[in-house]
């Protein structure tokens, strides 16, 4: 239930500690994954070297000041408000996902590490925030897949169609459905809870184990890309691009509204 930790309640069957080293094997699968993809990308050499030639070719100077109140203000609005989404039904979509990912993965580490032991009473807290979480994640990811993405929503594919690039997505809802559903079949102890334990575990392992081949380490290059532009913007380069017009290219018609990202 929404009010009891289901991992403490797991702990019958399996021994917290070994909960404690999957928790750990994962954290370590999201580390090997995003440095093994920004080997394999090549993507610290680019973003360096990118860094380097901005700062060269720059009209003006950014001190060290400078790119720290740039920085706060990347937190503040491209991560902290996803600030760069144009269409706000995207917007809210991605927040709903990213603050819902968050609540689920902080609450699910601190119920493992914390309160598996039988005589450690959980704060309630948590698994209303483990839940809260996972429905948040749910809501926004399958709102963002049948409604929102550019190829079902622009593009006119069925919402079915499915590509590598959607890996990440699916695992992370996966995750958080299996999950929600075994919490609550979790005190009947049927067989469908441990159906559904399973497939969680399945789901979760695909998610945090396919970094190489997901974009889950974007969350990871996204804050650096942000602060680069915002740089870059700032010594006057912006990348070799054109200042904006007085009057942009408005997407759309009267008819019709615009449907980018």
């Amino acid at each position: 239930m929404a009010i009891e930790n289901p991992f403490a309640a797991l702990a019958a069957d399996v021994s917290p500690v070994v909960m404690q080293i999957y928790v750990i094997v994962m954290i370590l699968f999201v580390a090997g994954g995003t440095l093994f993809d920004m080997l394999h990308k090549q993507s610290a050499r680019y973003f360096f070297r990118d860094w380097r030639n901005a700062q060269n070719k720059g009209s003006g100077t950014v001190g060290g000041g400078q790119v720290a109140s740039l920085a706060v203000k990347t937190v503040a609005s491209e991560i902290a408000t996803s600030s760069e989404f144009c269409n706000p039904l995207r917007r809210i979509a991605h927040l709903l996902t990213m603050y819902g990912f968050l609540a689920y993965a902080i609450a699910t580490a601190i119920m493992v590490f914390g309160f598996t032991d039988a005589n450690a009473a959980t704060p309630p807290v948590l698994p209303i925030l483990w839940t809260v979480g996972a429905l948040m994640v749910c809501v926004g990811g399958y709102w963002f897949w049948f409604f929102i993405r550019a190829d079902v929503s622009a593009e006119g594919h069925s919402p079915f169609r499915i590509i590598r690039a959607d890996l990440f997505i699916l695992s992370l809802l996966s995750s958080t459905t299996f999950g929600l559903i075994w919490s609550f079949v979790q005190p009947g102890g049927t067989w469908w809870s441990y159906l559904f334990l399973a497939l969680y575990l399945i789901a979760t392992t695909v998610l945090f184990g396919s970094v190489p081949w997901s974009k889950f380490s974007h969350m990871f290059f996204k804050p650096a890309a942000a602060l680069q532009k915002r740089v870059n913007e700032a010594n006057g380069t912006r990348r070799n691009l054109p200042a904006p017009a007085d009057r942009p290219v408005t997407f759309g018609s009267a008819r019709r509204q615009p449907n980018h990202y």
